[in-house]
């Protein structure tokens, strides 16, 4: 069945999931979700183009155009995992729990500047957007890059299996989706099946070599080691943030426009795997310094007197917690720090909320807002922290702010960029 349907893709090679949206002569998987069923709109994407649609309920079966199989979704991953198979390229994959998507654009924007380059787009990094990402990759493809996300045990496991990387990275462990994964360990232990799939299938490894959890899961594996060591394979010296990352290596300085220390090892990664795979400093350079960051992620906006350090695409408790370093290591005029609820962290919820009301109040920021239920629910002794319990309460009472340096972050479903629209 796969095979026969492969032979479709051949001549179609463009995969649709959304009816409202369809490419001609594409290939629709009428894939479902909790609010919606893709086999109800098969019809429509036929109208509309689609060489075929890939349904799993009978009653949608009404055209010669319609192919019906027992689950649309393991038939997508099926194909992918097929496809992947055919495709004699070295992929390159990376998963972790903060900085996934960032690391990911800079590996592509140094590695592509020598090769004809696939990487995942935005943060279609599941069960869905992995095999998507694998069947965009056709015959020109010299590299391909797959960005994996999880929130469980056994996920990454399976998503190495369709994607079957030769290379793979772990920009790092973090307090991230701990009620999935169940705890810090469990983290560990979830983002490591990429450890464990490259190992068992003896392919290699970028560490960091200035991380101790990585170093330590990487031993008796083929690798590459980068960081500040002279023992290293690459050193890669950090020289500043202030407040954009500039590091040095081989004598040559690198000027980011990334905000924060915390996105060194980031460009860090990028900057090995480009000298791993041969492209010339001087290249790898240009991409990294032309890399501006976008979707909400470390941007930095000028809006009437006031700069906003935009990182409102999701946050954890680790990565707040950097965050909140390096607002307060600017030497900016007055600094103000709006932070939104941080999601999926079970039973550490109320303990990691008040880990950082608490935290943010000790540090170098004038003025902090705390916005979301979790943080309505800590305990506030402090003068400069204000608690809004929602969105519309934060509206609703607004400040007048001017000359000054806001950073905003919170978790993807608090959609805290929409402060830019109050200032």
């Amino acid at each position: 069945m796969i095979q026969e349907l492969y032979a479709k893709f051949q001549k179609y090679p463009i995969v649709s999931t959304d009816s409202r949206n369809i490419i001609p002569n594409s290939i629709f998987f009428a894939l479902k979700g909790e609010n919606f069923n893709g086999n109800a709109y098969a019809k429509d994407a036929l109208e509309k183009g689609a060489a075929y649609a890939v349904i799993d309920e009978k009653e949608y079966h009404d055209s010669e155009y319609t192919i019906l199989v027992e689950n649309v979704l393991e038939t997508l991953q099926q194909l992918a995992s097929y496809h992947r198979k055919q495709l004699n390229i070295p992929i390159i994959s990376l998963t972790g729990s903060n900085g996934k998507t960032t690391t990911k654009e800079l590996i592509h924007a140094v590695i592509s500047k020598k090769y004809k380059t696939t990487a995942t787009k935005g943060n279609l990094n599941n069960h869905i957007g992995v095999p998507l990402t694998l069947l965009s990759m056709d015959s020109t493809t010299e590299i391909g890059i797959v960005e994996m996300g999880a929130n469980h045990q056994k996920e990454i496991a399976f998503l190495s299996s369709i994607a079957e990387p030769d290379y793979g990275y772990i920009t790092n462990f973090g307090k991230a989706h701990l009620e999935g994964f169940g705890g810090v360990e469990g983290v560990i232990k979830g983002k490591s099946e990429l450890y464990d799939y490259l190992k068992a299938n003896d392919k290699f490894i970028f560490v960091n070599g200035d991380d101790s959890k990585q170093v330590e899961r990487t031993q008796n594996v083929r690798h590459f080691t980068f960081g500040s060591s002279t023992t290293d394979e690459l050193t890669i010296q950090f020289v500043s943030a202030n407040p954009m990352v500039k590091a040095t290596v081989k004598n040559v300085e690198i000027q980011s426009q990334l905000i924060g220390s915390y996105n060194f090892s980031n460009i860090a990664a990028a900057i090995a795997m480009g000298t791993y795979f041969n492209v010339p400093l001087s290249d790898i350079k240009d991409a990294v310094e032309a890399y501006v960051p976008a979707n909400n992620r470390s941007q930095i906006i000028e809006k009437h007197s006031n700069k906003i350090i935009l990182d409102a695409y999701n946050a954890n408790p680790t990565s707040m917690k950097a965050a909140l370093d390096n607002f307060s290591n600017l030497s900016d005029r007055s600094k103000i720090a709006f932070l939104g609820d941080m999601f999926e962290l079970g039973k550490s919820a109320a303990e990691e909320h008040q880990f950082i009301s608490d935290y943010a109040a000790s540090l170098d920021i004038d003025t902090i807002y705390l916005v979301g239920e979790n943080f309505g629910n800590t305990k506030n002794n402090h003068k400069n922290v204000y608690i809004h319990t929602s969105f519309e309460s934060l509206k609703n009472q607004f400040p007048t702010i001017k000359n000054s340096t806001l950073l905003i972050k919170g978790s993807r479903g608090m959609a805290l960029e929409r402060i830019l629209d109050l200032l």
